[in-house]
């Protein structure tokens, strides 16, 4: 089983205030599950999220510049 992170790892992991990541949290800005009143994160989930966010954002920058987006990559 995957060992689950909590707040101060996943800023430190991400490189946010644990602040931000609490709030990315209660908005479901960010994978995490609710677990006796804290949150926990799975390090697989998060990475997930990153590399799809990465993507989002570098079609979002493609589209500005006028570029036809490339389509992903598996």
């Amino acid at each position: 089983m995957e060992r689950l992170m909590t707040v101060k790892e996943v800023a430190k992991y991400l490189k946010l205030n644990h602040m931000t990541v609490y709030r990315y949290a209660q908005k479901r800005k960010i994978p995490a599950v609710k677990i006796g009143g804290s949150w926990r994160f799975k390090k697989s989930l998060l990475d997930e999220w990153l590399e799809r966010n990465r993507r989002d954002l570098q079609l979002l920058q493609a589209q500005k510049k006028g570029a036809k987006p490339t389509p992903p990559k598996f």
